[in-house]
C-alpha cells in the first residue's frame, strides 16, 4: 500500500514541481552537507547511524509482530502501540537511508523534487506520530479515569477508526505548506547545511524574503505540535489525579508504570520538536539543529521499543515468544 502511495505522490510532485523548475527555479538540485569531517569521522557516523537504524527496525518490527501474533495483545492499547511501532519504522526510513547514501556520496546532491518529497514524508509521518501519541493518551485516560465505561467506549471499531484518522489526517496536513515553499524562487546557492530537507534552511536559500509564508509555516507547525501536546498534557493531568486517589499502592505502581513509558516517549519527542519548529530556526546553530533532528528522528524511534517493552510484562512475554518462534524457524 505504501509503495503505491509513494509512486502516486512521486508522480504528483514531479508534475507539480517540474514546471516551476523550468520557469521559476534556477536550482534543480540541492547539496545536503550532512555530517562534515574527515573520512574517518564520516565512516564512524555511517557505522553508528547504520547500527541505530537496524536496531530500530528490529525493535519496532518485533513489537509489530508481537501484537499481530499474540491474541492476548489484540486490545486497543496494544493495537495502538503496534501501529505506533509500524509508524516508527516508516518515520526513520524516510530520512536514514538517504542520510547513509549521503555520507558515502562525493556529490551529496538531492534533486529539487526529491528534496520536497523527503520533506513531505518526513513531516507527514512526524505529524502522524503527534496524533498517535494523543490517541494513546486518550486511551490511557479512559482506561484509568473511566474504567467501567472503557470497554463500551474504546471498542475495537472505535480504535480502528482512530488509527485510520491518525494515518489519513497526518498525510493531509503538509501539502499546502510544501507547495507554498516550493513556489519560492531558488536561484542559488543550493547548499543545505543539514542531512534532511528542512523548512528553515530552505527559507534561507530562497532568493527573496517570504515573511508571510514563513510565519504561516511556523504558525502551522506550532498548531500541529501544541494542539496534540496540550491534549496529552490535559489527559495525563487527569490520569495523575485519578492515580493519586487509588488506595492500593500496587494499583498506583501499575498505573504509573503504564503511563510512565508513554510520558517518557512524549517528553523525548516533543522536547526536541518544540526547540526545532515552534520558533524560527535561524537563531539555532546548524550543529544544534542537526543534533535535535537526529534525536527525534533516529534516537527516539530506537528507544521507543525499549521504553515500552521493559516496563510492560505482557509485551515482554509476547516478545519472548516472537524471539523463540524466530529462533525455532531458523
Amino acid at each position: 500500500m505504501f509503495t503505491i502511495i509513494h509512486v502516486l505522490l512521486t508522480s504528483v510532485f514531479l508534475t507539480a514541481l517540474g514546471p516551476h523548475n523550468r520557469t521559476m527555479h534556477f536550482v534543480t538540485e540541492f547539496i545536503l552537507l550532512g555530517f562534515q569531517g574527515q573520512r574517518e569521522m564520516q565512516s564512524f557516523f555511517f557505522s553508528l547511524i547504520l547500527v541505530l537504524y537496524v536496531l530500530t527496525l528490529l525493535g519496532n518490527g518485533a513489537i509489530v509482530c508481537a501484537v499481530k501474533w499474540d491474541k492476548r495483545l489484540h486490545t486497543p492499547m496494544y493495537i495502538l502501540l503496534g501501529n505506533f511501532a509500524f509508524l516508527e519504522i516508516w518515520y526513520v526510513s524516510s530520512t536514514v537511508p538517504n542520510m547513509l547514501v549521503n555520507i558515502l556520496s562525493e556529490t551529496k546532491t538531492i534533486s529539487f523534487s526529491g528534496c520536497f518529497l523527503q520533506f513531505y514524508f518526513f513531516f507527514s509521518l512526524g505529524t502522524t506520530e503527534c496524533f498517535f501519541l494523543s490517541v494513546m493518551a486518550y486511551d490511557r485516560y479512559l482506561a484509568i479515569c473511566r474504567p467501567l465505561h472503557y470497554p463500551s467506549i474504546m471498542t475495537r471499531r472505535v480504535c480502528v477508526t482512530l488509527v485510520c484518522v491518525c494515518w489519513v489526517s497526518g498525510f493531509l496536513c503538509y501539502p499546502v505548506p510544501i507547495v507554498l515553499i516550493s513556489q519560492l524562487p531558488f536561484c542559488g546557492p543550493n547548499i543545505i547545511d543539514h542531512f534532511v530537507c528542512d523548512p528553515g534552511p530552505l527559507f534561507a536559500l530562497a532568493c527573496i524574503s517570504a515573511p508571510s509564508t514563513e510565519l504561516l509555516c511556523y504558525t502551522f507547525n506550532s498548531v500541529i505540535i501544541f494542539g496534540p501536546f496540550l491534549f496529552i498534557l490535559g489527559s495525563y493531568t487527569m490520569v495523575m489525579r485519578a492515580v493519586l486517589r487509588v488506595p492500593s499502592g500496587a494499583g498506583r505502581t501499575k498505573a504509573f508504570s503504564t503511563c510512565g513509558s508513554h510520558l517518557t516517549v512524549v517528553s523525548l519527542f516533543y522536547g526536541t520538536l518544540m526547540v526545532m519548529y515552534v520558533g524560527p530556526t535561524s537563531g539555532n546553530p546548524t550543529g544544534m539543529q542537526k543534533i535535535f533532528t537526529l534525536v527525534y528522528s533516529v534516537v527516539t524511534p530506537l528507544l521507543n521499543p525499549l521504553i515500552y517493552s521493559l516496563r510492560n510484562k505482557d509485551m515482554k512475554n509476547a516478545l519472548k515468544k516472537v524471539l523463540a518462534l524466530t529462533l525455532t524457524q531458523n
